[in-house]
């Protein structure tokens, strides 16, 4: 049974074959797990082997094509029926003579699809090269054209389904950067402190708990604050270090992430001043969010604050994210930097991450965001600051 009603499903794989119409697809594999499961509720560990989602566009229920020991976990889960779930035979993993789009190319052929214009997510990461191979072999009258980001733009507006979920995922991710501000002291080893977030993020609440975020807590240090994406290690936090901390709340694959940045004990006055300038610039940024304005317009609001600061940011300022797997919560779409054009509406949602990186030092403070009929609302409640945490001196040190 999937998560949300079926007619939550049906409703998003109609969005889907009137974009495959738009596009002339016939029909469309999807090897994405986040596509997959937002077109059928399929959830489950599996991706670590090649599995598929086959939309038709003549037919209402799509077909899960995976691992034959997986195709109970697509019972459990997917609203789909029995005929939908179509399992491929274990002799088909990791072997040099089975593939199992050997399989796939078997199953279109038997659907009359040897001649269709057929989709396939080109630059998923979960679409190998030898995998796009072995369905040109199978199939060499087939045309295959590219539907990377089909079913993204389809997802790029949630329901409030979605939002509701979201919204728990921004009480975990307060919750979890709470903890994080506890655990981080001088002396404490990193590892320990990133323990202490996993725990805070799969535990949840008592109301609801947590579902493992797509990134790992991303915890760089000291000089390392300068690299956004470095994640910890076994060294013990000094005195006057600054950390950031870019984490997310999940619940049911849906993200909620957050970015903040603690010193421990008074920080440095380059680190002070550039937090005021992030906080400044990401307070307007927010003000400027609304329906009917673009993307580029939220950055150029960000940018003339740094700007009359002196500081410049070549990356983007943040990116449309929601339902997501490992390695990452974005949804690859719409991007809050120059030359976005994409419209605001109500329910599309946002990480907007205002991190600047300097030459061996550097500041995160983010928001995880909801376009509303008026403006924006934040999914989580943890001030929009630097955290310092003071350090007490013991004696003798």
């Amino acid at each position: 049974m999937g998560l949300f009603p079926d007619a939550e499903y049906l409703n998003r794989l109609t969005k889907t074959r009137q974009s495959m119409a738009n596009k002339g697809i016939d029909v469309v594999i999807l090897f994405d797990p986040a596509n997959m499961n937002y077109l059928s509720g399929y959830d489950g560990w599996s991706f670590y082997v090649h599995q598929m989602l086959i939309v038709f566009a003549d037919e209402e229920q799509p077909y899960w094509v995976g691992r034959a020991q997986d195709a109970n976990g697509a019972r459990h889960t997917t609203f789909l029926d029995a005929d939908h779930i179509v399992p491929y035979p274990e002799d088909h993993i990791h072997s040099s003579e089975r593939h199992p789009m050997d399989f796939a190319a078997n199953f279109l052929k038997s659907k009359q699809c040897a001649n269709k214009r057929i989709g396939v997510e080109k630059d998923a990461y979960y679409f190998t090269a030898l995998s796009l191979e072995r369905l040109k072999v199978g199939l060499p009258n087939a045309h295959f054209v590219d539907a990377t980001l089909l079913v993204n733009y389809v997802r790029l507006i949630k329901s409030d389904l979605e939002i509701e979920l979201m919204c728990k995922a921004g009480v975990i991710a307060s919750k979890a950067m709470r903890t994080a501000f506890e655990c981080v002291e001088v002396g404490a080893r990193q590892c320990d402190v990133a323990a202490q977030i996993y725990q805070s993020q799969i535990s949840g609440t008592e109301e609801f708990g947590g579902d493992y975020p797509s990134i790992v807590p991303l915890m760089p240090s000291g000089e390392k604050t300068s690299a956004p994406h470095i994640t910890w290690s076994d060294d013990r936090y000094q005195p006057g270090e600054t950390i950031i901390f870019e984490l997310a709340g999940c619940v049911h694959r849906y993200h909620s992430p957050l970015a903040r940045t603690v010193t421990l004990g008074e920080p440095d006055s380059k680190v002070s001043y550039l937090a005021e300038v992030v906080v400044e610039g990401l307070n307007t940024a927010l003000a400027t969010v609304k329906p009917g304005v673009t993307l580029e317009e939220v950055e150029q609001a960000w940018h003339n604050v740094i700007e009359k600061h002196g500081f410049e940011k070549e990356s983007r300022l943040g990116y449309a994210m929601g339902l997501n797997y490992p390695p990452d919560w974005g949804e690859h779409t719409a991007s809050i930097r120059k030359g976005d054009k994409t419209i605001l509406v109500p329910n599309m949602t946002f990480h907007m991450i205002p991190g600047m990186w300097m030459d061996n030092y550097g500041v995160e403070i983010s928001e995880a965001i909801r376009v509303t009929e008026t403006g924006v609302e934040v999914f989580a409640d943890v001030p929009r600051e630097l955290h310092v945490k003071p350090h007490l001196t013991l004696r003798g040190e």
